[in-house]
């Protein structure tokens, strides 16, 4: 039975700078990335190609020696030109330069009555989408979830919306829903925003429990959902999808091949044009950025401000990132900060001097942290941002305190990084909850 939830608790970060619904016409980007670092979890990687090698999209580049039924696609034809590697050789990137006109991998169409179906989509490259819960990494597809969770809005600051980026997508995000229908016992949820009209991409979706939920961030977040739905205990496992994974799911199934088209909105305040693009997954961010600046001391960020990763002017779209954002960077002092009476300044708290409360507007943010990591202080802040039914800040110290007992207790399994990203914002104390979640993570999966 489809379920209307309300959440009050949560805060929207209202920013300058939202993507206007129409395409740019941007110079499409030359060189794409595939970057293991963008899949928590991953253990062994090894690649499957060298430089100067030629590859069509769908081919076989990497693969995780832990989990080797799974293939990482490149995501465009062309030729291998750099795999990049860091400290202790750990890979970073492999870099394609990609062909004027993309060729596919002709991988067969899929059967969804197939035995073997979690095999052939682990083999397409698609299956980097299917995320599990606990611990916010690859699906495993010898495994079978209780449920697969799907949110088709997102709540993040700027974030794009999917009832435009995947309009005319209803045939492959119907045939992705009827697939992934055949790897659960259980559900598949489709959760969508209740406070507006369905868009057409996700109103007439079949075989799918449709489940509405309202409230400011992090109302759409997946795991926000799962919460009130169906909460993950010790031993459970739940996949969660993003809807261009669903996308791309649907056309490996109905066409037989890998597909790593998207649209991606391009945000931020610095941004003289903030509208939509086609470009493909790993896409260089260059040619959407440099040229289309307000000014140049800026941060430029795959993702959103929360919880996406800064990028140079030449990086790469991460894999699970459907926006750039580009805000001033914030390396300067501002004497008097917080006591300076200011209606710009976009704050939780009514302190003295930030009267952002006044501004019912949208607000420009830079990066700057207005001080500095501080010792860790019990403000019951995070459980007003946070609408899930645990203690955050005993979560919080009970993983820097290593007490394994106690995060089970406490909820970690929940959680991935994305979760705490609000709490991380409000955090008077300036601490990096995101990695310190992701710290109580990985001490739970290789314990």
């Amino acid at each position: 039975m489809s379920k209307i939830v309300k959440l009050n608790k949560g805060f929207d970060l209202k920013l300058a700078g939202k993507a206007s619904q129409e395409m740019a016409n941007f110079a499409p980007a030359q060189t794409f990335a595939l970057k293991p670092t963008d899949f928590p979890g991953i253990q062994r990687p090894k690649v499957l190609v060298q430089e100067g090698d030629t590859v069509k999209a769908g081919t076989p580049i990497l693969i995780d020696k832990a989990m080797d039924q799974v293939i990482y696609a490149a995501p465009v034809s062309g030729e291998i030109v750099e795999i990049k590697r860091g400290d202790k050789r750990k890979l970073l990137e492999i870099k394609i330069l990609a062909d004027q006109t993309i060729s596919h991998e002709n991988l067969g169409k899929i059967d969804l009555n197939s035995e073997d179906l979690a095999a052939k989509l682990a083999s397409s490259g698609v299956w980097p989408n299917i995320i599990q819960r606990p611990f916010g990494v690859v699906a495993n597809p010898a495994e079978k979830p209780k449920a697969i969770f799907i949110s088709v809005f997102d709540t993040h600051p700027l974030a794009p919306d999917y009832g435009f980026t995947l309009q005319g997508e209803e045939k492959y995000f119907q045939a992705g829903i009827d697939a992934l229908t055949k790897l659960t016992s259980g559900k598949v949820h489709l959760n969508v925003d209740g406070s507006k009209p369905v868009p057409a991409v996700f109103s007439g979706v079949q075989n799918a429990q449709v489940n509405k939920f309202s409230g400011p961030h992090p109302a759409g977040n997946v795991g926000v959902q799962i919460h009130h739905i169906d909460p993950i205990n010790k031993g459970d496992l739940v996949w969660t999808v993003s809807p261009f994974g669903v996308v791309q799911i649907g056309k490996v199934v109905l066409e037989g091949i890998y597909d790593a088209s998207r649209t991606i909105a391009i945000t931020g305040s610095e941004v003289t044009k903030a509208a939509y693009v086609k470009t493909f997954v790993g896409a260089n961010v260059s040619t959407f950025v440099k040229g289309n600046l307000n000014s140049g001391h800026v941060r430029v960020i795959s993702g959103n401000v929360l919880t996406g990763e800064k990028i140079s002017l030449d990086g790469y779209l991460g894999f699970y990132h459907n926006q750039i954002t580009v805000i001033p960077e914030g390396d300067y002092e501002e004497f008097l900060g917080w006591l300076k009476p200011s209606t710009s300044k976009l704050s939780f708290h009514k302190a003295l001097g930030m009267f952002s409360f006044l501004n019912k507007g949208e607000f420009k943010v830079d990066t700057n942290t207005h001080g500095e990591e501080r010792p860790f202080v019990v403000s019951g802040v995070f459980e007003k941002v946070l609408p899930m039914d645990i203690l955050p800040t005993y979560l919080f110290k009970a993983i820097i305190a290593e007490d394994f007992d106690e995060m089970e207790e406490l909820g970690l399994y929940e959680l991935v990084e994305e979760d705490v990203a609000l709490c991380e914002f409000v955090d008077p104390s300036k601490n990096d909850l995101q990695e310190l979640v992701r710290n109580g993570i990985e001490l739970l999966m290789y314990s």
